[in-house]
């Protein structure tokens, strides 16, 4: 008898006691139940924000990847959804792999083959029981309304990969070419048959048949990334506005697996870097080969945009799983019996080709100015009594250079169990080797972006601590396990520290209705 696979899985989230976990973040993408992986599928749908994401809801006791659902108005509150894609097709038996959506006008829609506004693309995975020989095919789910989803009755509209290239070929990007109105590239994460990774184009006019054009290169680069890793997941093209010349750039994000750049960083399994340029036909044109990481967290993979129509502009926001490969030891699926989160969506742009982040929403309850702003404090640790009782909050604290000296910052947790976020001079400096999360990283230095050593914004949630230095010239995403009976903050003053500003706010969940 065939299993009904969805009827599984709501059966798991409805037995779920994951909300009860004390470690269980409050204003973050989290799973109901089971493990998360990567963002998929994210879109704005008027004032609605849905986030679709990698579900395996019967995780650690067996692997079977759907892709979850949950929506919010603002990107705070959110919602569970049942599970959207469910991996009971012919081409997707071993799992409904990640992609990205569209969000077409009615304009678009006319004449289409596939009469639905919202066209979702995933990577339908199959492997031989006996063999273990993958089959990647490029797959499409539509929705009239984002409450019922239907597969493409035509699946896969690519059913295999190209020749020259091995069966690693996923992660779908689908996006609007702008220089040819009408028309839709898609990007795919590539391995070559020589085991070096890469990024596919194909060109589309109605969404359904897709014909390849090539590869993606980068003509100015100096063959930086011609051998570049064994693979590259998850590539993204987004175009960024420069906040200085208001120049637009096409900014290319990507997950190369294998590389160890002979640098500062790189320091996690599987790192996420992006480099600037315009795209023309399939060159990525303008860049000499640089490239960055995209957060220098312990954890942090697989970012991506969300789409919008065009008819509905608004700021690029961006997303990522707050974990990486083999993290799946977490804490969590202990005591709740799940695993892993997204990062607060973050507002990108860009001053002088370096990407900058800033957290996307403010926490609704803004518990007003330290008490602390203005008064030197002398080397110690100091309370600010807003955050006292709270454990989801959000604080930003700019210091006056000329008022401070030594190492500052902030020390989440109690003195046994704690993560210390310190800036140090040109550093930040992050241990949380006495949390009870350290197997991937307890204590990382990194050398911060010039002239952005006063300003610190920290987001919180429970088991989860974005940092951002710098009003987003850094990004810092990390799982913080400290014991779940603490709460608040404390500032730590290496020298003297005097603070310009600040602003603390904390998060009141929404009553829900009767």
């Amino acid at each position: 008898m065939t299993e009904d696979l969805k009827g599984l899985a709501l059966d798991a989230i409805a037995t779920s006691a994951a909300a009860d976990d004390p470690d269980y973040p409050r204003f973050h993408v989290v799973p109901p139940v089971g493990r998360l992986n990567d963002p998929n599928g994210l879109l704005v749908d008027g004032a609605t924000y849905h986030a679709f994401y990698q579900f395996s809801p019967f995780h650690p006791r067996r692997k079977l990847v759907y892709w979850g659902h949950s929506s919010s108005t603002d990107l705070l509150h959110w919602n569970h959804h049942g599970p959207t894609i469910v991996p009971d097709s012919s081409y997707d038996l071993s799992g409904a792999y990640s992609g990205n959506a569209i969000v077409l006008e009615s304009r678009e829609l006319e004449g289409a083959p596939v009469q639905a506004p919202y066209q979702l693309f995933y990577t339908g995975n199959l492997k031989d029981p006996v063999t273990d020989e993958r089959t990647a095919s490029q797959c499409l789910v539509t929705s009239s309304d984002l409450r019922d989803f239907t597969k493409w009755p035509g699946n896969p509209l690519i059913p295999a990969n190209a020749e020259g290239y091995t069966a690693h070929y996923r992660d779908p990007q689908v996006f609007r070419d702008p220089d040819r109105p009408g028309e839709y590239r898609m990007l795919i994460g590539v391995q070559r048959v020589n085991e070096t990774g890469a990024a596919a184009l194909y060109r589309s006019r109605d969404l359904v048949s897709w014909e390849f054009e090539g590869e993606l290169t980068f003509p100015g680069a100096g063959g930086a990334f011609s051998s570049f890793g064994y693979m590259w997941e998850c590539p993204g093209l987004v175009r960024v506005t420069d906040e200085d010349t208001g120049e637009e750039w096409d900014v290319l994000i990507w997950c190369p697996q294998g590389i160890t750049p002979q640098r500062e960083g790189f320091e996690n399994i599987f790192p996420c870097v992006y480099t600037v340029g315009h795209l023309k036909g399939t060159e990525l044109r303008d860049t000499d080969g640089t490239f960055h990481e995209v957060d220098r967290g312990f954890e942090f993979y697989a970012p991506q945009v969300f789409a919008r129509r065009p008819s509905e502009p608004g700021p690029v926001l961006l997303t990522a799983w707050a974990g990486n490969a083999s993290e799946d030891d977490q804490p969590s699926i202990q005591s709740g019996q799940w695993v892993h989160a997204l990062s607060l969506p973050r507002a990108l742009s860009l001053k002088n080709g370096q990407l900058i982040q800033r957290p996307a929403a403010d926490l609704p309850h803004d518990a007003g100015q330290p008490a602390l702003v203005g008064t030197p404090l002398d080397s110690g640790q100091y309370e600010p009594a807003e955050l006292h009782g709270h454990r989801s909050w959000q604080l930003r604290l700019e210091a006056e250079p000329d008022r401070t000296s030594g190492a500052w910052g902030v020390r989440i947790g109690t003195d046994r169990s704690h993560v210390d976020i310190i800036l140090d001079g040109g550093a930040l400096r992050v241990d949380r080797s006495t949390s009870r999360y350290t197997q991937h990283g307890a204590v990382r230095t990194v050398t911060l972006p010039e002239g952005c050593a006063s300003v610190l914004e920290i987001v919180h949630d429970r088991s989860l601590t974005e940092v951002f230095v710098g009003d987003g010239a850094l990004a810092f995403t990390m799982r913080s396990f400290v014991d779940p009976d603490s709460s608040g903050a404390r500032l730590l003053a290496g020298g003297v520290l005097t603070l310009k500003s600040g602003r603390v706010r904390t998060f009141t969940p929404v009553p829900e209705a009767l």
